[in-house]
């Protein structure tokens, strides 16, 4: 297809989501409401090295770079100190850098700004219109802030731009004019609530970085707890953590030996938290550990070692960075040869961008004619059924007052030092009453 406040924590960086699924015909929405959807898979090997991919196939033309006028597409991410998203746009420049070096969209180079922001809401609001009125930009790819789908999202819809972003605020998710690649903080943690549920938890114990919309993110393991019968406790922590010792007993004698321990941390903390526990002879001592998206990430499973292996429950939004697919192997290739600029390296952040990037330049591939704002939002928004195996099932965009594309996703877990997969692709529970919205409307449009 063509085409509020400054003090806000680093720590809400842990609500970024994460991965998706290989097999995509084998996952699917469901109506149905229950917290215990999903069929569990026992916990595979560490994967093969998968085959490599040519960066020749990001576009039609290998090898040829774009000569014709350029497409103007922009981005705003958080840049500042211990926050910083722009892995996810820095990810989607490398995808744009090889399709212009491989003939292009339809022969056009994509131009590609990335703005960074430091959650002023007055600064993220101002380069929104930078980007549209002074850039003129006809799309906007890539956008990761704390704040920012809070403040543009009412510009954005005034102005006729739908937005291809990585959701972190509400609005990236309660709006009509963002649809994210990823799942958020709140879903996360929904699906590791429904994965430790399956593991026989009789309570919950929910605890998260106390930061602001803690209470909006609590909402949604609460409502998956009370559909299971089951009751449940939402704790906050200061970050970054002090003493973990006391989290990690707070957490365990809140639990009970039938009860689990989910936590949505940033990877740092909650590696203070799973390390304490372990060193004080607490992990056995509850029936199952969970963490939403963030954990799932190769640093947390080496540093934990053997002693967690199998036994940490982590939602994966996005595919393991390991997987053996098509877009896997050229993700891998392009953050090789294209991606210098994305620190990170292999993780979510940088498959967000990639596949962000990806929707962008099929949807740039429909349009006729001239790549206008009109002509390349409406190819954004007519997005439907896009198929990649960095997610479980295909994403989609449509006309909705809000989107959640990405309701269906694993559980992983730490096995010898790397995340593979512990549960195939399950729908997130339609309990939480966005995610039965969203449902409601996949059946009505038929996505």
């Amino acid at each position: 297809m063509r085409g509020l406040s400054r003090r806000w924590s680093a720590a809400l960086v842990v609500l970024l989501a994460a991965g998706l699924a290989v097999a995509v015909s084998a996952c699917g929405s469901s109506n149905k409401s229950s917290s215990n959807t999903g069929a569990a898979a026992p916990a595979s090997s560490t994967p093969a090295t998968p085959a490599a991919s040519d960066t020749s196939s990001c576009g039609d033309k290998p090898g040829q770079a774009a000569t014709g006028t350029p497409i103007k597409l922009g981005a705003i991410a958080t840049k500042q100190p211990g926050t910083d998203f722009t892995d996810i746009p820095n990810m989607a420049k490398a995808y744009f850098d090889c399709v212009n070096a491989n003939g292009g969209v339809n022969g056009h180079p994509i131009n590609y700004t990335i703005e960074t922001e430091q959650t002023d809401p007055a600064q993220a609001a101002s380069l929104a219109k930078k980007l549209i009125q002074t850039d003129k930009v006809v799309g906007i790819v890539g956008n990761t802030s704390i704040i920012e789908c809070a403040v543009n999202h009412k510009y954005y819809e005034s102005q006729g731009f739908f937005i291809i972003d990585s959701g972190i605020a509400p609005e990236c998710y309660g709006t009509s004019n963002s649809a994210p690649v990823n799942m958020g903080p709140r879903y996360s943690s929904d699906g590791a609530t429904q994965a430790v549920i399956r593991a026989g938890a009789k309570k919950i114990v929910f605890d998260q970085s106390n930061v602001p919309g803690t209470g909006y993110i609590a909402a949604g393991p609460t409502a998956i707890a009370k559909d299971a019968g089951l009751p449940i406790k939402t704790l906050t922590e200061n970050v970054p953590i002090q003493d973990a010792n006391s989290v990690a007993l707070k957490e365990v004698q809140a639990a009970g030996s039938d009860g689990a321990v989910v936590l949505n941390f940033t990877p740092p903390e909650a590696l203070k938290i799973l390390q304490a526990a372990q060193q004080a002879g607490l992990q056995d001592r509850v029936k199952a550990w969970a963490c939403s998206t963030p954990c799932n990430t190769d640093f947390l499973a080496k540093a934990l070692g053997s002693a967690w292996d199998g036994k940490l429950l982590v939602n994966a939004e996005l595919n393991l960075t390991s997987a053996d697919g098509p877009n896997s192997n050229l993700y891998r290739a392009v953050l090789k040869q294209y991606g210098k600029s994305v620190t990170g390296g292999l993780g979510s952040f940088s498959q967000m961008g990639f596949t962000e990037a990806q929707i962008a330049v099929s949807a740039l591939k429909t349009v006729s004619g001239d790549y206008t704002a009109k002509s390349v939002n409406e190819a954004f928004k007519n997005v439907k059924d896009f198929k990649t195996d960095i997610l479980c099932k295909p994403w989609y965009y449509g006309d909705a007052p809000l989107h959640i594309p990405n309701n269906t996703d694993r559980t992983v877990t730490p096995q010898g030092g790397k995340m593979v997969q512990k549960e195939d692709c399950f729908p997130i529970s339609d309990v939480d009453p966005a995610i039965k919205q969203v449902r409601g409307i996949e059946a009505k449009q038929g996505s």
